[in-house]
């Protein structure tokens, strides 16, 4: 059965050595999320892993969560009530040959990362995308030198299919970022992408 907009979609506890043990709550995002989102993305280290801009304005978020397209999920990782990740999985629907694959984009608040939010966000993508839109692919790209989003994403079986160089222009100079991709085999489980060199 779905779920209504706005249900958890899952709650997880964590402990992070010298921290309380936590409980981070998977949801999607409503509109009235846009002042956290637009502080999730004005944190440097947000900035500096997305193609975001810096300075987003807080009328930008409130336009992009009320006017979503079609086939676009986007979900929020909560602690105390307090947002503090955001992931989309964009489907795209329009081209039939294209109905298998899904994309992902995923920022972490400054001050959250590297305590498992974003693996508690990447544990909701892909059981939203295995178990509920039947996605064989997903795919995202990420910064080459993003280490630890790269160690997350191959912890979750995503491979790198190759490299963009000049990706993307991002403080004074232009970085190359990963294609990287998991593919889910026909018999369920998850499989890692391989590219011949």
């Amino acid at each position: 059965m779905p779920r209504a907009q706005g249900e958890v979609l899952s709650s997880a506890q964590f402990h992070v050595p010298g921290l309380p043990w936590m409980k981070v709550t998977i949801r999607h995002s409503e509109p009235e999320d846009f002042q956290s989102l637009r502080e999730i993305f004005a944190q440097p280290g947000a900035t500096a892993g997305t193609l975001q801009m810096p300075y987003p304005s807080a009328d930008m978020w409130k336009k992009r969560l009320s006017d979503r397209p079609k086939g676009l999920y986007s979900l929020v990782a909560c602690v105390d009530h307090d947002i503090v990740g955001s992931l989309t999985l964009f489907h795209e629907s329009r081209s039939p040959r294209r109905l298998h694959a899904g994309e992902l984009g995923m920022a972490v608040h400054d001050r959250w990362q590297g305590k498992g939010v974003g693996g508690e966000l990447m544990a909701a993508a892909v059981d939203l995308a295995d178990n509920w839109l039947n996605l064989v692919r997903l795919e995202l790209t990420v910064y080459t030198d993003n280490d630890r989003a790269v160690r997350l994403y191959r912890k979750w079986n995503f491979n790198i299919e190759g490299t963009l160089e000049k990706y993307a222009f991002r403080d004074g100079r232009f970085v190359d970022a990963f294609c990287m991709a998991r593919i889910r085999d026909t018999a369920g489980s998850a499989t890692a992408t391989t590219k011949e060199s």
